[in-house]
């Protein structure tokens, strides 16, 4: 692999960009102190097949759409590239939140109550509750309902903002994440990170300010719930059809019951970023982690 050249695909034309170039970055400068070749590549279009036809393997770093949609998995796949991450359709299911929980709910893996809507006619949910945008990361577009009388306000401007959006059920809970990826040929759920924002949710801000969150690692929950928590992980990942690193998103109701959330086929590599933390945990410095990453590349991932 070290003779190969890598290219590590990074910011992209979706909302999360900015955060995209940090994690490209340190995945670039993480592969070169590891001893490989590595072509820093700053996507600004969907056409970018021109960009891409000079490396023999694809690191990709990109968010939301186009990045973790299959759009890009699409062109890859294309030009026969071997590339990290999910397959055209996990990818496509999994950044589509409603796609995601209803794979989720054949699977019988447990997650919020929810429902979809297209106009302010058809909101029929109580409060509390969570309005959310269909296809975007970093928790943009994510709003808490509190009260019922601003139930309505919040769905018509989030209707105004985004193409799709549904509403959630609000659970109380430990806000806790996971990460899953392939250790030594084994599907491994690493050690529970648990977020305690200083914000009122994990939002954009929390996620990539530095001291924005607590980071507790090990999260504090019993040991059954915790073990239980990481092999619900590790089913959502096969049900989804997942490749390469995932996170799963939880909240755990009064540190009992695990609600699956969703699930980022490309999690953030930043300073702050959750799956760096709980890899340190498990034993695996950012080096050693963005090495397996890139060593699970591989094309095909129908």
């Amino acid at each position: 692999m070290k003779t190969k050249l890598i290219g590590v695909l990074m910011g992209g034309v979706s909302s999360e960009r900015g955060i995209s170039l940090r994690s490209g970055k340190n995945v670039a400068a993480a592969l070169v102190s590891k001893g490989y070749r590595v072509q820093e590549i700053d996507i600004v279009s969907q056409d970018c097949q021109a960009q891409l036809r000079n490396i023999d393997v694809a690191y990709n770093i990109l968010h939301g759409a186009f990045g973790e949609d299959g759009g890009v998995q699409k062109i890859l796949e294309e030009l026969q590239i071997p590339y990290t991450g999910s397959g055209i359709s996990a990818s496509q299911n999994c950044l589509h939140k409603v796609k995601t929980k209803r794979i989720l709910e054949k699977n019988s893996l447990l997650t919020p109550r929810y429902q979809t809507l297209n106009t302010l006619s058809e909101v029929n949910f109580l409060a509390p509750c969570v309005v959310k945008a269909v296809s975007e990361g970093s928790s943009i577009g994510v709003s808490i309902v509190k009260n019922q009388n601003e139930l309505l306000p919040v769905v018509e401007k989030a209707l105004s903002v985004y193409r799709e959006i549904f509403i959630e059920e609000f659970i109380s809970g430990a806000e806790v994440t996971v990460g899953v990826l392939p250790v030594n040929g084994a599907l491994t759920a690493l050690p529970i990170l648990e977020l305690r924002p200083k914000n009122e949710f994990y939002d954009f801000a929390a996620k990539y300010t530095p001291g924005g969150t607590e980071f507790i690692l090990p999260a504090e929950l019993p040991p059954e719930v915790a073990a239980k928590t990481q092999e619900l992980a590790r089913q959502a990942y096969l049900a989804l059809n997942c490749a390469g690193a995932a996170r799963v998103d939880f909240v755990v109701r009064e540190r009992q019951t695990p609600y699956i959330l969703e699930i980022n086929t490309n999690p953030g590599m930043t300073a702050q970023s959750d799956l760096p933390a709980a890899a340190k945990a498990y034993g695996l410095e950012f080096p050693e982690l963005v090495e397996m990453i890139l060593l699970s590349a591989a094309a095909g991932k129908y």
